[in-house]
């Protein structure tokens, strides 16, 4: 991991990228779509918030209902995020043999169709 982010938990990170991918957000549907309680979302958001990484801005039409959206920093982290796993995939893989990598591939067609169930459920 970076530098940037070496104080944020993964489920700091996944929730970031939760953010960053389908924000603003309600906090109520960001604890629906991570699967964590209110109580634990609203710590991890504030710990966001105070890294400048997420902002809450309050509904224009309610000013009870708060949303969270990622800020430019956050995007930025993120990249760098994924970044940074996509090299170290890619330096456990050149490392595999021939048969290792075989396997990999193999599987990569069911790994693909877990991704599009996951991307397409429905909460």
């Amino acid at each position: 991991m970076s530098h940037v982010d070496e104080n944020l938990s993964p489920t700091q990170i996944e929730v970031l990228a939760t953010i960053v991918r389908s924000g603003p957000l309600r906090l109520s549907a960001l604890a629906t779509d991570e699967g964590i309680n209110p109580t634990m979302l609203s710590r991890i958001v504030a710990k966001l918030e105070s890294a400048h990484l997420v902002e809450r801005l309050a509904d224009r039409d309610d000013a009870r209902i708060v949303h969270v959206v990622a800020t430019e920093a956050g995007g930025q982290l993120l990249q760098e995020v994924r970044s940074e796993r996509t090299s170290a995939l890619r330096y456990g893989y050149s490392r595999l043999d021939d048969a290792q990598r075989a396997t990999i591939e193999q599987a990569l067609d069911a790994l693909e169709t877990i991704a599009e169930i996951l991307k397409n459920r429905q909460a």
